[in-house]
């Protein structure tokens, strides 16, 4: 216990200092309408604690009894969750419980958080590694799947447990960080494949090492020539966005080419302390990407993707992926079907702006790879022409340059032809 308590201390960058609890607030208290407006469950929090990455870890709520000091919770749920709390824990940050409606069982940010009796169902289709990362891992925490890049697992600690992991499988396995030697181990697999032109730091969340720590990582990466680009995937601006510092900016800004990838999944994600957070990345250089998972319940609609994603072009965040939510154990009730996301992308194009269209994508089991899905636009092809429908659903007859006799370009099919989308 002794040696799991120094390892927390050296992950989170722990400074010394006394532990301010979490303020419990009455029921009847109404938000508050200032620059705290945000978390009314913690209005009696200093400003210095609030904005204190270290403090919000520290005051993670980790039980159901915790929970239940500011969540209306019955008895059954009480029951339910510490049920599925012997399979998979609970962690959420104070932040994120304060974008909550805890009143609300289908707020977006309470299915992503918080524990569900649903969680202990399982089918046949569900895995517990479904993209096989174990199988392709070539030494511990190093998996190498594509040619040119490799991922790099440091930790399995993370701010805030998601329920949607694909990574649930080592919840139980209680938190651990890569030991030096593991990580020398990567480095040297890296050097001696220079095929390898890109490294994907990722966890747990990264983030949660300290910033020193994560500097020496990061140090190590860019030391061997054939490494392009670093890539960094992280939740922090997401669930705890005062870790984004300026220490942690200025050590990021040493060591670039970075692009960091995060994971907002609803539009009430996207606040202000978001904001202020993919800010001091953009403004430190680097450029920031977001994958969302497409979640019943959660984001499974044209418009609330819609939403999520004009809300992230207006902080300079890119829509990158919408992920198929994984087949991992204990997920299930999260997934949705395939002809949700395609009818997604089909309602999503033309109505918004191509910058804000993520590419849908399937990552398959077994490590096969990701692939793009996507409405089909193509009705038919020949040598000399293909017959497309628009996002109207209109139907354009188009001449292929390089192979019809007599090129003319587009015919559009009348209005009367249109087929409905």
């Amino acid at each position: 216990m002794k040696t799991q308590t120094m390892q927390t201390r050296e992950v989170v960058g722990e400074p010394s200092g006394t532990t301010v609890a979490a303020a419990q607030v009455e029921e009847d208290e109404p938000p508050l309408k200032t620059e705290v407006s945000s978390r009314r469950l913690f209005c009696n929090i200093p400003s210095e604690h609030w904005n204190d990455w270290h403090w919000h870890f520290r005051n993670r709520i980790t039980t159901v009894e915790g929970l239940s000091k500011y969540a209306r919770l019955s008895a059954k749920e009480r029951a339910e969750m510490r049920l599925v709390n012997i399979k998979y824990p609970l962690a959420i940050t104070p932040y994120y419980l304060s974008l909550m409606n805890l009143d609300n069982p289908t707020d977006p940010m309470r299915l992503q958080a918080l524990p569900s009796i649903q969680e202990l169902s399982t089918s046949c289709a569900s895995m517990e590694d479904p993209l096989a990362e174990e199988e392709h891992s070539v030494v511990p925490g190093l998996v190498h799947r594509y040619p040119d890049r490799v991922l790099m697992v440091l930790t399995d600690i993370c701010p805030m447990l998601c329920r949607h992991c694909t990574r649930k499988r080592e919840w139980r396995h209680g938190g651990w960080v890569r030991t030096t030697e593991q990580f020398e181990a990567m480095l040297a697999y890296i050097r001696r494949h220079k095929e390898v032109r890109d490294v994907i730091v990722s966890g747990g969340d990264p983030l949660t090492l300290s910033t020193a720590r994560l500097g020496e990582v990061l140090a190590g990466i860019r030391r061997i020539p054939h490494v392009e680009i670093i890539r960094i995937g992280t939740r922090m601006p997401v669930v705890l966005p005062q870790r984004i510092d300026d220490e942690l900016c200025n050590t990021l800004s040493k060591y670039g080419p970075i692009w960091l990838n995060t994971h907002f999944n609803h539009p009430g994600e996207v606040t202000p302390d978001a904001a202020r957070a993919c800010d001091m990345l953009l403004r430190a250089g680097m450029p920031v990407n977001n994958q969302s998972v497409l979640l019943k319940g959660v984001n499974d609609s044209v418009e609330t993707q819609i939403n999520l994603c004009r809300s992230l072009l207006r902080v300079k965040v890119r829509p990158y992926y919408l992920f198929q939510c994984d087949d991992v154990v204990g997920t299930e009730h999260f997934w949705t079907s395939v002809e949700s996301g395609v009818n997604i992308m089909q309602g999503m194009r033309g109505f918004i702006s191509g910058l804000a269209i993520p590419t849908y994508v399937i990552d398959l089991p077994n490590g096969k790879g990701k692939i793009p899905v996507g409405p089909d636009y193509i009705l038919e092809r020949t040598s000399e022409e293909f017959i497309v429908r628009n996002y109207q659903g209109k139907i354009v007859h188009y001449s292929n340059p390089n192979n019809a006799k007599a090129y003319t370009g587009c015919l559009e099919v009348p209005c009367a032809d249109i087929i409905p989308v």
